[in-house]
């Protein structure tokens, strides 16, 4: 907390923080940076051995070999949340587990299972976009933005 915010709080208040601080526990910041990039690490090495799969077995290229990969990364997510493992990899993990597409997978499958009793127009099909909607509308509009600046450059003669 910052100096001036300190000197607007009562003794009584600055006293309790300080309690309240020296009682908190320690985060393991690098434990958990460790954690999350061996973990993510080994969701895209999984990815990657699925995407090589594809190419040794069924003469994929590398370019048409993205998408089937793409779907198989997902559906193990999602299985794996349905069994209700993902969430205990996710706990230990930390945003290892979030930020390759199976996290997105995740967010949607959870806010499904949660939302069932609801109904499946309401329920699933109302709130399951509820977390991942962010990332649906910033991705779509991130795809229109660069859209629009290749199609510019190769407007004007560039690569």
């Amino acid at each position: 907390m910052s100096d001036k915010k300190k000197k607007k709080l009562t003794p009584v208040q600055q006293e309790y923080h300080s309690f309240a601080k020296a009682r908190e526990p320690k985060r393991p910041i690098l434990f958990n940076c460790i954690k999350a990039f061996l973990v993510g690490g080994g969701i895209c090495l999984l990815g990657q051995g699925v995407q090589d799969f594809f190419l040794w077995n069924f003469d994929f290229t590398e370019k048409t070999a993205g998408d089937p990969t793409v779907a198989v990364m997902v559906l193990l997510s999602v299985i794996l949340t349905v069994a209700g493992v993902y969430d205990h990899i996710a706990q230990w993990a930390g945003a290892g587990t979030a930020v390759p597409v199976t996290g997105f997978a995740n967010s949607i499958a959870s806010s499904a299972i949660e939302h069932r009793t609801e109904g499946f127009v309401l329920g699933v099909g109302g709130k399951m976009f509820k977390l991942a909607g962010s990332v649906i509308v910033f991705g779509v509009f991130a795809a229109f933005v660069i859209g629009l600046i290749k199609t510019t450059i190769a407007m004007l003669g560039g690569s």
